[in-house]
């Protein structure tokens, strides 16, 4: 779920009942576009407030975490120590259900004055920011200084004035909805049901109002032209119970997670069509976003570490798939060479009948008792045609030849690059990460850096690992590196092996000891439906796995990473998941 106005109301509520009237102890940045306040609570507790304007996780909440801040304190972080150190907070608002929280401090100036100044969050996307302003909304500083060379809408400058920008067009649905109005509003909308909501009204993000139109029974994405009265009276209901609660502090943060422990989405408030996945409820809605982020952050982190290998690895796929095609056109092409050999073979026989200057020449085909006309040069005799045929086709051979070979070698590359994009999809950490990239550096597709020249080679690391229904121990490797040595190091000859038969995927282990034979059916399909989902084919209704005991799978000399034979097997079909394992 996106950080919106809902979220931002239950933040708001929280920041107001931990820290209202609480003394500000410290404050810290430790990262660019983060701040973090240390709250000296009135019941003498101390409180961390996080505040990020991060582009793409920006959040405000509570934390046990004290991060590390640089040896020098940046310029913002000083002014705010400035007018705002050892100050009294005094509000915590929210604009209407705007994604903004302003937190009012009362602070002694210089002269020993009271004044009244506010530390503004704004938590919209990429345009999330962090302002400080004075009595009068003029503003001090920002820990993003926007110029107009950057934004025609505003300017966050110090001595400019500030307000909420995009607020224009959509209505506060906590003063501004009723029954007549919201009728209106949606039957004026020409638009499916759920952009009308997040559309027309502030603070309701697309997941929101999803949710909505679920509790009132109505597809999110059908028209709003096709509801009757009852169904937008339906959606009202729905929508104004919501606001409610929202209004009353009501709030049920929860982080909904998927059959893998992955967490999918938060909220606020409990969102009923996530109802066949793992919904675990909390609190505190700093506790969902500090743990959901955290989590969170480690994906977003390993897809930025691991960008470039993603970029190599697609143009080099890109290279190859473009390479193979020209590959399966020229063997194409060489399919006519019997045709030439043919012609030159019956020019040497009846090439004798054929006169002077034609064109053509027509005779009976030995081969197949059919009568062929051969296409003449009328420059040259009947034996210099048949040599120029006997030519084309030893050149059609000799390429037909070099470019089976070739086609062989740029599928095998094309099939490892492709199970090398696959396991990029699976990192979990820098170690996964560094195990592709040495794979990439092994196999000639990248440059090694000479600081690993000469070190010894590291072992592969940990495959992942679940246990079946029936007590049976499954490993799944996460890259080419660990296929091999889960395969043929882990892995003993009386172990069944499993991989997708069509799609590059990992190969998966089902442990089983000295007795494969008398294992339950429920085992193996578990198996295999755990190889179809680490697999390429992970959104098909069902993937083709080809299984059988791991001393049959044997790997070529100079293969590469992850590439085994194997010549009998069994197969099935089934449809991925992982829904019946526990992680070992």
């Amino acid at each position: 779920m996106a950080f919106d106005g809902i979220t931002v109301a239950a933040v708001a509520a929280e920041i107001r009942k931990e820290a209202l009237n609480g003394r500000i102890y410290k404050i810290a940045q430790p990262e660019s576009d983060e701040i973090l306040i240390t709250i000296k609570t009135t019941d003498g507790g101390t409180k961390r407030l996080l505040l990020s304007a991060s582009p793409s996780l920006p959040f405000a909440c509570f934390t046990e975490e004290n991060k590390k801040s640089p040896m020098t304190a940046p310029n913002f972080c000083m002014l705010l120590r400035k007018h705002m150190q050892n100050g009294r907070i005094t509000s915590v608002t929210q604009p209407g259900l705007e994604r903004v929280i302003r937190i009012g401090t009362e602070h002694l100036d210089e002269m020993g004055d009271m004044k009244e100044k506010f530390l503004i969050i704004e938590l919209m996307g990429k345009y999330s920011n962090i302002i400080f302003v004075d009595g009068s909304d003029t503003i001090i500083d920002s820990i993003k200084h926007i110029s107009e060379l950057v934004s025609s809408v505003r300017v966050v400058l110090p001595g400019h004035p500030y307000f909420i920008p995009f607020t224009e067009d959509k209505k506060d649905p906590l003063t501004e909805l009723t029954e007549s109005d919201f009728m209106s509003t949606i039957k004026g909308t020409a638009a499916p049901v759920c952009r009308a909501l997040y559309n027309n009204y502030t603070g309701i993000s697309p997941a929101e109002a999803n949710d909505l139109c679920y509790k009132a029974g109505i597809d999110g994405d059908s028209s709003t032209s096709s509801l009757s009265d009852g169904d937008i009276r339906k959606l009202y209901l729905c929508f104004s119970s919501l606001m409610g609660e929202i209004e009353s502090g009501s709030f049920s943060p929860e982080i909904i997670y998927d059959s893998r422990n992955n967490p999918v989405e938060f909220a606020a408030v409990h969102l009923s069509q996530y109802e066949d996945f793992n919904a675990v409820g909390y609190n505190s809605i700093s506790t969902v976003l500090e743990r959901f982020y955290a989590e969170k952050s480690v994906s977003v982190r390993m897809k930025q570490r691991s960008a470039d290998l993603r970029k190599t690895v697609s143009t080099l796929i890109e290279r190859d798939s473009k390479k193979y095609d020209i590959q399966l056109k020229q063997l194409n092409d060489t399919k006519k060479k019997d045709k030439f050999r043919i012609y030159g073979e019956l020019l040497n026989t009846y090439g004798y009948s054929a006169a002077p200057g034609e064109k053509s020449l027509t005779c009976l085909n030995y081969y197949d008792d059919t009568e062929i006309t051969i296409p003449l040069d009328p420059e040259k005799t009947a034996l210099e045609n048949a040599k120029k045929y006997f030519d084309r086709y030893q050149k059609l051979k000799r390429t037909d030849e070099a470019v089976t070979v070739q086609l062989k070698e740029t599928k095998a590359d094309l099939d490892h690059l492709l199970s090398v994009q696959a396991s990029l999809d699976m990192v979990e950490n820098e170690e996964d990460i560094n195990e592709i990239r040495r794979e990439l550096i092994e196999t000639g597709y990248i440059r090694g850096r000479g600081e690993n020249k000469g070190r010894k080679r590291t072992e592969a690391g940990k495959p992942l690992h679940f246990i079946s229904s029936d007590g049976y121990d499954l490993y799944v490797g996460k890259n080419n590196l660990q296929n091999d040595y889960l395969t043929f190091k882990m892995a003993g000859g009386n172990d069944w092996w499993f991989h997708s038969k069509k799609f590059p995927g990992s190969h998966v282990i089902m442990k089983c000891g000295q007795d494969p034979e008398n294992i339950p059916d429920r085992a193996f399909n578990e198996a295999g439906a755990l190889a179809a989902y680490f697999s390429k084919g992970r959104d098909q209704s069902k993937v083709e796995i080809d299984y059988v005991l791991r001393k049959e799978v044997k790997k070529p000399a100079g293969a590469k990473p992850g590439f085994v034979v194997y010549y009998t097997n069994y197969s099935m079909a089934i449809a991925p998941g992982i829904e019946n394992l526990r992680e070992g």
